[in-house]
């Protein structure tokens, strides 16, 4: 069985940082992906940035510039470094990832349970 365990979520101010993990656990044989979406409430829930084989990035143009995204391959971990944070950036932020098990023998994808972001004054 596969878990997703996110953490580092909280208030923040406008302007100010925080850093968001994710650790991949279980019978985990290679991932192919690793990354964060985000859903504020009456929005659909988008791409904030996302690893690609351990090397390739994307990000979502609302945050270019401003969160980093960085993976441990060795730890099963993906990090997102969220720098001058603004009360729009406020959501539940997911974790996903599409990687394989010993037990399914091929690729599915598994999500966090979510950690909130508020970023308000």
């Amino acid at each position: 069985q596969v878990q997703l365990v996110e953490s580092g979520g909280g208030l923040v101010q406008p302007g100010g940082s925080l850093r968001l993990s994710c650790s991949a656990s279980g019978s985990i044989v290679s991932i192919y992906s690793m990354g964060w979406y985000r859903q504020a409430p009456g929005k659909e829930r988008e791409l904030v940035a996302i690893i690609i084989s351990g090397i390739s990035t994307n990000y979502g143009d609302s945050v270019k510039g401003r969160f980093a995204i960085s993976r441990d391959n060795a730890k099963n971990t993906v990090d997102l470094q969220m720098n001058s944070l603004k009360p729009e950036d406020t959501a539940v932020y997911y974790c996903k990832a599409i990687l394989k098990t010993s037990a399914t023998g091929t690729f599915m994808t598994y999500w966090g349970q979510g950690t909130q972001v508020t970023v308000s004054s």
